[in-house]
């Protein structure tokens, strides 16, 4: 078949299909988000609106808001499905490297589509080329190979017969998943090639699942055997698998408490006896006093962050790690016993090796009993009288009348804290926070690619105000489209989250809350976020106490499900209010400043084992 390169692109696309974790067959690609320049508009742009009818193409604002867009996307489906974003060269295609970013930290597939210059060069420079001084071949995109699991310039049409079959590997293996670039130099997407029609032919990728080595087996086997305190971790990558079922059985069989990364929470339905609750320092206290007495700790999908893991304190230092991983890459650190598998294989044959072994009953009671503890602490915290509510109340109220289906978000700043440590869910899938890169931003974009996948419940993002001010833009991609979704916007006057580390580890306040801040004005100017999103065109509710927020909430999901677009909830929140997990976090405190006493305190030699 004669077509463009472009031409070639997209009937690939089209031909490659998904088996979902409960057996239905989509799209692998269901949609390209795209902003148009010259790089890309005649070559990428011309071929997809040839398919216009099987392809749905987004309009963005901006090029890393409609990345994080996919991100989103690709998060809400499970990784079974990718979104695919273009853009122009220049500056349209650097701000994807954010974006590219965020899904390579989450292990999460997108498709990165960027123009690029001329191959031929025969009008270099063109507009928008930066011209490196030491290397003739180098562009902008470039860029991409630090953030990419698979990068590729297509400089001849023909390369693509060999470059697609790893695109497709990379963004549908378990243990590469992330994102690729193809580099799209503008004058190569429009020349022509007569590609073999076997290309086109439809194919549907189905999630493999390797299993893991048997000695491997037998020794992580024997490791659980000999442990007093065991406790099973699970993480995002036990979600990917569609393993949380199997997870529970497993756990149920053998008596052992179950803790949640950051990633893998709400795989476990809050109310379970054997739910110690989220790990961490936005964790729960439950799950962290659970961590520091276990003896032996499997930790299946999960690359244990320093988050999850309080920097490596919440363990005991005698503790026996056992790995469950797609992922050698991942399975390996921090000197574990490494089983590379798939998280539902792997337990299941895991689980054949253990038998009848069980835990002693006391200490599989203690979940519950820990997580009790928990639950009254958040309750007493969602209860406490206020007249500006906090972020905890904020949670407790969308938690509240939120449903079954619904999928809540949140990425940066303080209300991760609250999200993962305060939400109880009932074991579906439906939080997404983005702590791998901790993206500010991502609330609104990410949301916006949610939405589109999320067709059976309403999502709901959580998000500061410094965070509406970094990609509010999509929340009118979002409207546009006629996307519904709910952004609940705490404002709080600054980065309260970074002020509270700043003071918390001696450090002045400086730079981060607005009263802190350089300004000329003696009165400095406000946002209001209302009419600002109103002007968006969102539906917009306003509320002032914690009464205001529960109508607002109820009209605002009414609002953005009756009207196909967003609705944001507007409210003033408590700026130094916070959900303590009572664990340590490892940050660079200054180890000499002369005549700052307050940082002596915070150095790290002397808070470093505070949980004990």
């Amino acid at each position: 078949m004669k077509l463009t390169t472009a031409q070639a692109l997209v009937r690939w696309l089209l031909a490659q299909r998904s088996e979902t974790l409960d057996g239905r067959e989509v799209p692998l690609f269901p949609g390209v988000f795209a902003i148009f320049g010259h790089g890309n508009v005649l070559g990428l742009g011309t071929a997809l609106e040839e398919q216009r009818d099987r392809m749905p193409v987004w309009r963005g604002h901006t090029e890393q808001g409609m990345a994080l867009a996919a991100v989103g996307y690709a998060k809400a489906t499970q990784r079974r499905q990718v979104g695919v974003v273009t853009s122009s060269i220049g500056p349209g295609a650097l701000n994807m490297v954010t974006a590219a970013g965020v899904a390579h930290a989450n292990r999460l597939p997108v498709l990165l589509l960027p123009g690029d210059t001329f191959v031929s060069r025969a009008p270099d420079p063109v507009l928008q080329q930066v011209e490196p001084f030491h290397d003739g071949t180098a562009t902008v995109n470039d860029a991409f190979r630090a953030v990419s699991r698979y990068f590729d310039r297509i400089t001849r049409p023909e390369q693509l017969l060999a470059t697609l079959p790893q695109v497709a590997r990379v963004l549908t293996d378990p243990a590469d998943a992330g994102p690729v670039t193809l580099a799209l130099p503008q004058d190569v997407q429009a020349e022509a090639y007569d590609f073999p029609e076997a290309l086109f032919e439809p194919v549907t990728h189905r999630l493999p699942r390797p299993r893991p080595d048997r000695r491997a087996l037998t020794e992580a086997a024997a490791a659980l055997r000999s442990a007093r305190r065991p406790l099973l971790v699970l993480g995002g990558g036990v979600r990917y698998s569609g393993a949380g079922r199997r997870a529970l059985d497993f756990a149920q069989r053998h008596g052992i408490p179950v803790t949640e990364t950051t990633a893998g929470r709400t795989l476990v339905p809050h109310t379970h006896e054997l739910h110690a609750g989220p790990l961490g320092i936005t964790g729960s206290t439950s799950a962290n006093v659970l961590a520091a007495a276990a003896d032996v700790v499997l930790a299946v999908g999960t690359r244990l962050q320093d988050f999850t893991t309080a920097s490596w304190t919440v363990f005991s230092p005698d503790v026996r790690l056992v790995t469950l991983n797609a992922a050698r890459f991942d399975a390996v650190k921090h000197g574990a016993l490494a089983v590379v598998g798939d998280a539902d294989a792997g337990l299941a044959d895991l689980g054949a090796q253990l038998e009848s072994w069980r835990v002693d009953p006391q200490w599989t009671a203690r979940a519950a009993e820990e997580r009790a503890r928990w639950d009254a602490h958040v309750d007493s915290l969602r209860a406490a009288p206020s007249e500006i509510p906090s972020y905890a109340q904020v949670v407790g109220v969308v938690n509240e009348l939120s449903e079954p289906r619904d999928y809540v978000m949140t990425a940066s700043g303080g209300l991760p804290g609250e999200l993962i440590g305060g939400w109880r869910g009932s074991g579906e899938v439906s939080m997404d926070v983005e702590y791998g890169f901790s993206c500010m931003g991502y609330e609104l974009s990410g949301a916006w690619g949610a939405a589109i996948a999320h067709t059976e419940g309403l999502v709901t993002t959580l998000l500061g105000d410094g965070s509406y001010l970094m990609l509010n833009s999509d929340l009118f991609s979002a409207a546009f489209a006629g996307h519904p979704l709910v952004a609940v916007v705490c404002d709080n006057d600054g980065y309260a989250v970074i002020a509270r580390l700043q003071q918390g580890q001696g450090g002045k306040p400086f730079n981060n809350f607005y009263a802190d801040c350089r300004t000329s004005h003696a009165s400095p100017p406000r946002v209001d976020f209302a009419r600002h999103a109103e002007s968006l065109g969102c539906a917009v509710f306003t509320a002032t106490s914690l009464d205001d927020v529960r109508d607002a909430y109820a009209k605002a999901r009414a609002a953005a499900v009756a009207e196909s677009r967003p609705a944001v909830v507007v409210v003033r929140t408590q700026p130094s209010a916070w959900t303590e997990a009572g664990a340590w976090w490892e940050v660079g405190v200054p180890e000499h400043l002369s005549g700052r006493p307050d940082f002596d305190a915070a150095k790290p030699g002397q808070v470093r084992y505070l949980r004990q």
